[in-house]
């Protein structure tokens, strides 16, 4: 039977647009705005998920404030996700090994409660018990 984790974000991340002109801003601000950014999602990631899989489906619901940024912008924050999972060790890589392919990002419109919901199936079997 198939494991499904659901961890819940309560916030909006960083576009690839923001992520540059960070970089650009300075030489340190980019890692600074990186360190930041996994460090809430890792917080998160610890709250919510106890689980560790060898290799996991990711989909991911984006829930924006408002329709101003385009969706390749949004999900371009799935790298600082990806390392966060990696980094609590609920998986051991995000390279082809342990990530499928298949990657699922939804983007919708919620102005009271922008948030990321990221799902979490795992692909082989549970390894974390």
């Amino acid at each position: 039977m198939d494991q499904r984790v659901k961890i819940v974000i309560p916030h909006r991340l960083p576009s690839l647009n923001e992520v540059i002109n960070s970089n650009r801003s300075s030489k340190y601000a980019g890692a600074r705005q990186k360190k930041t950014n996994q460090a809430l999602i890792e917080h998160y990631v610890k709250m919510q998920c106890k689980e560790k899989f060898d290799k996991i489906l990711v989909e991911i619901d984006w829930y924006e404030p408002n329709k101003k940024r385009d969706f390749d912008n949004i999900s371009s924050a799935k790298k600082f996700i990806l390392d966060a999972l990696v980094k609590c060790e609920v998986i051991p890589n995000d390279g082809w090994e342990n990530i499928d392919p298949s990657f699922r990002d939804v983007f919708y419109y919620d102005k009271e409660n922008p948030r990321v919901v990221v799902y979490l199936t795992d692909m082989i079997g549970e390894t974390g018990k």
